[in-house]
């Protein structure tokens, strides 16, 4: 019998731990097509406009450490940059009470249930996606003070363990793995 496809999602607080953990997934395989990321439009302009803005040369990594963060390193700078780009490109959904931007396979599932889906808010969007209301509603509070949501589906029992595990060696919140 084949495992299912389980959801893992965080919450990270910082921009830093949410690079880490955008980057890991990349390194472990993951395309930005698989990468779900939740930020407010507020987060992305603090944090992410210089990719926003077509400032960050991809071919630079002391550039792009630059643009995000100046004296964190050139090697997170690189990380950071390719979360700034992704952010930079994604749609913007604005819901009652917060702009989110959205990238990846969430974007598509909220933007194609239309308008109305969303009208409820992001707590209703994200119960409807599958997300438990406790998680939701942490999402929700996360993303309004300036969190960043990443999400993705493992493959397997054992990945999602793991990428379980390395949400929460980064320092992400509510952690939930499931099925949905």
């Amino acid at each position: 019998m084949a495992e299912s496809q389980q959801l893992v999602s965080a919450v990270f607080r910082d921009r830093v731990n949410a690079d880490a953990a955008f980057d890991w997934l990349r390194l472990n395989g993951f395309s930005d097509r698989e990468i779900n990321v939740l930020m407010s439009e507020q987060t992305r302009q603090t944090y992410y406009s210089g990719a926003r803005e077509g400032k960050i040369e991809t071919g630079n990594m002391a550039a792009q450490g630059m643009a995000v963060g100046g004296a964190t390193g050139t090697a997170l700078g690189a990380t950071a940059a390719t979360l700034a780009a992704l952010a930079a490109v994604g749609s913007t959904l604005v819901i009652p009470g917060i702009n989110l931007v959205l990238v990846g396979p969430i974007a598509a599932a909220l933007a194609g249930a239309g308008a109305g889906a969303v009208t409820g808010g992001l707590i209703g969007a994200l119960i409807g996606w599958g997300i438990p209301e406790d998680n939701a509603k942490a999402y929700h509070d996360a993303l309004v003070h300036g969190g960043v949501v990443l999400g993705v589906r493992a493959r397997s029992d054992d990945e999602a363990n793991r990428i379980q595990k390395r949400f929460e060696e980064l320092q992400g919140e509510d952690v939930f793995t499931c099925s949905c």
